[in-house]
């Protein structure tokens, strides 16, 4: 077998089992493999160096195709209510027949970080097929230094062959494409999708499964930091906003997607960003355009013009979910460390398509674990395959249902926790739509979100006088300078009163019935921060 790049020769490939490859990269970098994909036609360049891959059927993430092995373990640990299993028979068969699957081929191993805190971080291989997917992952997790290449052992290890197609008679599983995860050997096997994300979900799954026994919150939220070390945390579940608000040029990005908090404060699991990019626009969000139209991004199921190569990210034509892949560092204020201490700011983000939440809430500890455990945000028509006119609710626990290996209440209780020991302000804000539902009423003006953020984190909103909201219970500032009055109270902006009334009481009656399922699990004091429909049908 041929090998090139830098690695550990004395813990190489076959420790995982591969063999008979044709040849195999070790940590190559971008400019090898811009080579290699564009060489086997895997992707093609934009005008701004950006390399551009399409991922077939799969656009995104497949929940259904996702399962762990159920063990002595695991049986007792894993929220299985929220995940799926296979047994160690059936992963042991799926392993061997994807190293069988690879034997021939050339393929691609990053050696990464999975963590910016040495005492958390767990150091992964991933093995891919492809040159892309390989430089995808070296940029979404964190790159070690290269002297350390020479005695990296890897902790989890990955390998990700999108032409492997899996049995599900044969494997356990659903269909054709796979995910599947032990815990206990630390292994996971993706195939039969192109879609890219699955990587470094995984990874973010694993980190979700291990860190809660060590005292650390795993989140699925976005995190920057001021000039005086405040941090801020912006949970929110994808289209909420949550790369787009937290990367503020006045204040240090974090990062975008994965973080832990623990003892000394948060940090960010990734070394990248993954950035929804459509609509993306220079005006809106100038970073975000910036870092996609250069060298060493990684565009995913985004159109290029066919004469120019320019990207149109207006056209959603693949997909409402184009992506853009950066390293953290083509986000110029970003953090060079990936940590920053205690928050003092919880920011949840929803984007309401139901038009009657306000733009911002100031929430109690018990409302925010309320919230934290909904993971409330609304899918409207064109985002979904299935979607009909009218908003469809979308609750996903912790806002990241999909990523929990373990039961809400252990992330939700962690919450509680931390924001208690370190005296964190929370909100709600919406980044939906006012004056009406989707179709009727207008998107939320980033100005007036920004706005209202701004004057959150920097404490003056603190001051301010507020309501409590007739509906949801949770307190709304009245006035903010700079912010018309109206859109403070949603029912005001809306020209149907009795419509607002009628919507909102019906997406109080959503949130009752979804918290349903966990009201046996938490303290009274949570289940009084739920939604009162008595009071807003009085």
């Amino acid at each position: 077998m041929q090998e090139t790049g830098v690695h550990n020769g004395a813990f190489g490939a076959d420790k995982f089992g591969l063999r008979n490859l044709k040849s195999l990269n070790w940590n190559l970098g971008a400019p090898q493999l811009y080579e290699h994909a564009l060489r086997a036609g895997e992707a093609v360049l934009s005008a701004d160096g950006a390399l551009c891959a399409d991922t077939g059927v799969f656009t995104g993430r497949s929940p259904k195709d996702k399962f762990t092995v159920r063990d002595a373990t695991t049986e007792q640990s894993m929220w299985w209510a929220g995940n799926q299993s296979i047994t160690s028979e059936q992963f042991e068969i799926l392993h061997q027949d994807f190293l069988k699957h690879a034997e021939g081929m050339t393929l691609f191993a990053q050696d990464l970080y999975g963590g910016a805190d040495p005492s958390f971080q767990i150091k992964t291989r991933v093995f891919t097929e492809l040159a892309w997917h390989s430089l995808f992952i070296r940029t979404l997790l964190i790159r070690p230094d290269p002297a350390a290449l020479a005695s990296f052992v890897p902790e989890l290890t990955m390998i990700d062959l999108p032409s492997f197609r899996a049995d599900p008679k044969r494997h356990g599983c659903k269909s054709e494409n796979v995910v599947a995860i032990d815990f206990a050997r630390k292994i996971v096997l993706i195939g039969g999708s192109y879609y890219a994300g699955e990587m470094k979900k995984s990874v973010f799954t694993t980190l979700n499964y291990l860190l809660p026994a060590k005292g650390v919150l795993p989140m699925h939220c976005s995190a920057n930091v001021d000039a005086d070390g405040d941090s801020a945390i912006f949970f929110g579940l994808s289209g909420t906003g949550k790369t787009t608000l937290s990367a503020d040029p006045k204040r240090t990005l974090i990062g975008d997607d994965e973080h832990g908090w623990g003892k000394d404060g948060i940090f960010n699991f990734e070394g990248g960003c993954y950035a929804k990019c459509i609509k993306l626009s220079k005006e809106a969000e100038p970073e975000i355009h910036a870092a996609s139209k250069r060298f060493g991004a990684v565009l995913e199921n985004v159109v290029l013009n066919a004469r120019t190569r320019e990207p149109d990210f207006d056209d959603g034509s693949k997909t409402e979910n184009t992506r853009s892949a950066y390293p953290l560092e083509f986000i110029p204020n970003a953090s060079r460390t990936g940590r920053a201490g205690q928050p003092k700011n919880i920011v949840m983000l929803a984007a309401d398509a139901f038009g009657v939440m306000p733009p911002i809430a100031k929430l109690t500890p018990a409302q925010a674990m309320y919230h934290f455990l909904s993971g409330y945000t609304a899918k409207v028509a064109g985002t979904e395959r299935g979607l009909g006119n009218e908003p469809q609710p979308e609750f996903s626990t912790c806002f990241g249902s999909p990523f929990l290996p373990l039961d809400p209440s252990v992330y939700g209780n962690l919450l509680r926790k931390l924001i208690a020991e370190h005296n964190v302000d929370c909100w709600l804000v919406n980044t939906g739509w006012t004056g009406g539902k989707y179709g009727t009423g207008s998107r939320m003006p980033i100005k007036v979100t920004r706005a209202l953020l701004t004057a959150a984190l920097n404490g003056s909103l603190r001051d301010a006088e507020f309501r409590t909201d007739k509906y949801f219970g949770f307190a709304v500032p009245v006035a903010l300078h700079g912010v018309p009055n109206d859109i403070l109270d949603p029912i005001k902006t809306w020209a149907d009163k009795a419509e607002f009334d009628k919507t909102a009481r019906s997406l109080v009656g959503m949130f009752q019935k979804n918290f349903a399922k966990f009201e046996a699990q938490v303290d009274a004091d949570v289940r009084a921060a739920a939604p009162d429909v008595k009071m807003a049908a009085e």
